[in-house]
């Protein structure tokens, strides 16, 4: 089983985070963020990945702090959980549709960071969540994660529905690129390493 787990603890946040990349989708999460909850419980269900996170910060500031600190928490994880590479398919890839709401995302488990994140449809000051925030979110798993990862969300009109698309989509992708390939041997690249 490709497990791990982690504890990251600063003076605005204290997040505590495992996950299980050959799970069943099965999730535990809290990080006083209810919208925020609902999408990691969205990507656990859709990766297959098993997710216990219990998370709090200065969110009486803002959110900020603990969104992002989640995703470098995350990235992380999901690299220890990866280990050497050896035998995982390494690309993903989804084009999620959600009601009137359509992103893709794609992503590489190459070792090198890089994320393009491209979101203009959310309408602003949506009182639920700062969606600006997914953006950081996701910058902090690709960079913790040593992931090339873009996400576009394509179309929508209401912004549940395009977060949970990208959530979701995000999370197919990287159920595609953590599974093992029954004829893949060693680690896939012509270098010998990710």
């Amino acid at each position: 089983m490709r497990k791990a787990n982690e504890r990251r603890v600063t003076k605005e946040t204290e997040v505590s985070l495992s996950l299980n990349l050959d799970g069943q989708g099965r999730y535990k999460v809290s990080t006083t963020i209810p919208f925020f909850d609902h999408m990691l419980e969205l990507f656990s269900k859709h990766s297959l990945i098993d997710l216990t996170i219990a998370a709090k910060g200065d969110t009486h500031i803002d959110q900020h702090h603990l969104v992002e600190d989640i995703g470098l928490t995350l990235g992380s994880v999901l690299l220890k959980a990866l280990g050497n590479k050896r035998g995982i398919q390494r690309y993903g890839f989804f084009l999620l549709p959600m009601d009137e709401s359509l992103s893709y995302v794609a992503l590489d488990l190459s070792g090198r960071p890089h994320v393009e994140y491209e979101a203009i449809c959310f309408k602003p000051n949506w009182p639920t969540f700062d969606l600006d925030l997914l953006e950081d979110f996701f910058r902090a798993v690709g960079a913790a994660g040593q992931m090339n990862l873009h996400i576009r969300l394509l179309r929508g009109r209401n912004n549940h529905h395009m977060a949970e698309s990208i959530f979701k989509a995000f999370g197919r992708a990287l159920s595609m690129a953590v599974a093992k390939g029954k004829r893949i041997k060693g680690v896939p690249s012509t270098k010998g390493a990710l």
